[in-house]
């Protein structure tokens, strides 16, 4: 366990903010499967962009469990500062600021990894936003890379910006932007950086077991683990994860009517948040993941659920499927 600011994170296995896929839906999910933290998908800090319905659902909080963690993206530390305030004013407990995304779109507004080419950047940006959610005793916390590249790895000194400004935790992922998420995850910068700070360091990267979230904590030293991909159509891997992590075995697996009833439930949740239209396209990429499940029937599944036109008909091919997969087990 560690803490965060005000807040003991009592899992040590957390979920990472994904674009298009950490929804209010999923992260309630996640959280109730174990997860010790849930962050929002990315919030730009442009306020005249917060009009949309996408932004407006990004910052809605309604029955998540604290602490609500929201993430934002921005290159001047003023407007970043006043995002962090306001997001607070609308529930967010903790305020993460992302320097680790390394989309295109993201790194040519200089936002997201692109900010680690620029170090008295990063810390003008931390240390604003740090002043600018004190008063209401919300910790900021840091997503970030090992570098712009590989011959640019300086997450240490990033880490130790970070730390000398206020930020409460630092998540990080073992690769450089150019990495993006290609080849395989380094540890040492991370082990490097747990030894230069003494703030909570988290360890992202190809985390997709409790075996490999234990042999990374080993290596690190981290304080705890953060999975992002493998939580795609298998939430329950933090109750997996932190079971092993913290009493030392992995629990029994579910059973397959548990597992039929947590894609169900989540498939109403997500038509409850989004509505017919959204939901019925949004639910379409948490099936792909989930269709795995089914084994051989795998590609028939999932072309019957995707080509459901309806989130009646659509949950209805749903329940189908995984009534038939949990009858071939009994």
């Amino acid at each position: 366990m560690f803490r965060i600011g005000r807040w003991q994170v009592a899992a040590p296995a957390v979920l990472a903010p994904m674009a298009g896929v950490t929804d209010r839906p999923f992260r309630v999910l996640a959280r109730r499967l174990g997860a010790g933290l849930a962050a929002s998908e990315m919030i730009t800090s442009d306020v005249r962009l917060w009009n949309s319905r996408k932004s407006r659902q990004r910052m809605n909080h309604d029955g998540e469990p604290e602490p609500r963690v929201v993430q934002l993206a921005g290159a001047e530390p003023e407007p970043l500062a006043e995002a962090a305030r306001r997001n607070v004013d609308l529930g967010a407990q903790v305020i993460d600021i992302n320097m680790g995304c390394p989309a295109k779109k993201v790194c040519n507004r200089l936002c997201g990894s692109a900010l680690l080419q620029d170090e008295p950047l990063v810390a003008r940006l931390l240390e604003a936003v740090v002043a600018a959610v004190a008063p209401a005793g919300v910790p900021v916390t840091l997503k970030t890379r090992t570098g712009w590249d590989r011959e640019h790895r300086n997450a240490v000194r990033v880490a130790r910006i970070a730390e000398a400004s206020g930020i409460a935790a630092i998540a990080l992922h073992g690769r450089t932007r150019m990495d993006f998420y290609e080849g395989e995850a380094e540890y040492e910068t991370i082990r490097e950086v747990k030894s230069a700070v003494r703030i909570p360091v988290i360890a992202n990267g190809d985390v997709d077991s409790p075996r490999k979230a234990r042999e990374v904590l080993d290596f690190t030293g981290a304080d705890g683990v953060m999975l992002g991909r493998a939580a795609h159509g298998a939430p329950w891997i933090f109750r997996d994860v932190n079971g092993l992590l913290t009493e030392g075995r992995t629990p029994p697996p579910l059973s397959r009517p548990e597992v039929r009833d947590i894609v169900l439930a989540h498939l109403e949740s997500i038509y409850a948040f989004h509505g017919e239209d959204s939901g019925l396209r949004i639910a379409r990429k948490h099936l792909g993941w989930y269709s795995e499940l089914l084994g051989h029937e795998a590609r028939e599944a999932r072309r019957s659920m995707m080509a459901a036109d309806s989130t009646s008909a659509q949950f209805a091919c749903t329940r189908e499927q995984l009534q038939g997969w949990v009858g071939a087990a009994a």
